[in-house]
């Protein structure tokens, strides 16, 4: 099996629109939630969410391209070219027939979807659909464009798993790697969710908060008052390649990734499973994968969406796994800050997770004031400021709809 690395990152979030501003503002606790501008909210009971912040699509594409790309894409397109640019690949001096792409979204085009079904019905005249619609909307749009773009021409394809999608595009990466399948491959994961539709659906399942008068602390993952969870949107992205690749390129390494666990918690199509047992093997599988054991994890970055069952069910697989460990491993929720970016979410707090690793520095979990009693008080959740620890070993979680749950696990790299 080859030795597995990170050699890339690229971000634009809610928080930041490139990693460096996406990672200073998790350290400083930033909150990215602010009132929705994209439509009016007077008919929804959730009124805000986390926006990337004064976006314009031509800083980045030209007023073609931008047209045919919905913004899950274009998100995913500019997260992906920071990333190559960090790790300064040439694909001109590659085999790019050993290059790949996988790459997710969890829902694909939904602002389009919205618009084009709106646009049909209301046509007086000759009512029609763009001729872009079907490929601007279906989720693996995004893998084949970045392919297309740098003339990639190895593994491409989208694991669609709801919230857990781009954590499994980077574990079927490491996996393709390791085996020798691939030498290097893009990866992460991208939503643009803040629609009417996506609001309104999400209302319906009373999975969202409804905090409005305080939105900026409305995502406080594991306080008793939480009301749910706040949507976001943005994307990650991940140069991984073999450890043999990176050193012959001379590449700067981030980390090194050495496990990751996948299973279904087998329970029910939108509710995590009460006492995590998808959560826990999978985490289980991780580490067992990476050869360690839980005692040997220094950090989780935890799934925390900040919904009632869902915090509890994570809390409760932790304790569960690290039961002699519970005091010492160190726990943050990075989406207090970020909101939820459903299918992007993974990718983003892998890169949160490998930086903590590179860095030794660890987010804090903001807007947390009364911890649920549920919770074991010895549980050190990183409430309110960042912390600085030696981080051997980092555990990142990503659970999504229909039960998929993945853990990521990513290791200090020492040359």
């Amino acid at each position: 099996m080859k030795k597995v690395v990170i050699t890339g990152l690229g971000a634009i979030t809610p928080i930041g629109k490139n990693v460096k501003e996406y990672w200073d503002n998790l350290l400083e606790g930033k909150s990215g939630a602010n009132k929705i501008t994209r439509f009016n909210t007077t008919k929804f009971k959730t009124k805000f969410a986390c926006e990337i912040k004064d976006y314009e699509p031509l800083d980045y594409f030209d007023r073609k391209e931008a047209r045919r790309l919905d913004r899950f894409s274009q998100y995913g397109l500019i997260s992906a070219k920071e990333a190559i640019r960090d790790a300064k690949l040439e694909f001109s001096k590659l085999d790019t027939n050993r290059i790949g792409v996988i790459f997710s979204s969890g829902i694909g085009g939904f602002e389009t979807i919205e618009k084009e079904i709106i646009n049909y019905t209301n046509g007086d005249f000759n009512p029609r659909f763009n001729p872009f619609f079907i490929p601007k909307i279906i989720s693996n749009t995004l893998s084949g464009m970045i392919s297309i773009k740098h003339g990639l021409r190895g593994v491409n394809y989208c694991p669609v798993t709801a919230c857990a999608s781009s954590t499994q595009s980077i574990i079927q990466s490491f996996n393709y790697i390791r085996l020798g399948k691939a030498d290097i491959i893009i990866t992460g994961g991208s939503e643009a969710p803040i629609t009417e539709s996506s609001i309104g659906g999400f209302n319906a399942m009373k999975a969202m908060s409804t905090d409005n008068e305080n939105y900026s602390s409305a995502s406080k993952p594991f306080d008793k008052n939480r009301d749910g969870f706040v949507v976001g949107e943005g994307a990650g992205a991940l140069i991984i390649e073999s450890l043999d690749s990176a050193v012959k390129r001379g590449a700067k390494i981030y980390a090194e990734i050495v496990g990751g666990g996948e299973s279904s918690d087998a329970y029910h199509i939108t509710g995590t499973h009460p006492e995590g047992l998808g959560a826990y093997l999978a985490m289980q599988s991780g580490i067992k994968e990476a050869n360690i054991t839980p005692n040997e994890i220094d950090y989780i970055n935890a799934h925390a969406t900040s919904t009632g069952v869902g915090d509890l069910s994570e809390i409760k697989a932790i304790e569960k796994l690290f039961k002699t460990n519970i005091d010492k491993v160190q726990i943050s929720a990075s989406k207090s800050m970020t909101g939820h970016l459903l299918g992007g979410t993974g990718a983003i707090e892998a890169i949160s997770a490998c930086l903590s690793v590179k860095t030794d520095l660890i987010p804090p979990t903001m807007n947390t004031s009364e911890i649920d009693d549920n919770i074991p008080k010895k549980m050190n959740l990183s409430l309110g400021k960042k912390t600085s620890k030696k981080i051997n070993y980092a555990l990142s979680n990503s659970f999504g709809f229909g039960g998929h749950c993945s853990a990521l696990i990513l290791k200090k790299y020492i040359g």
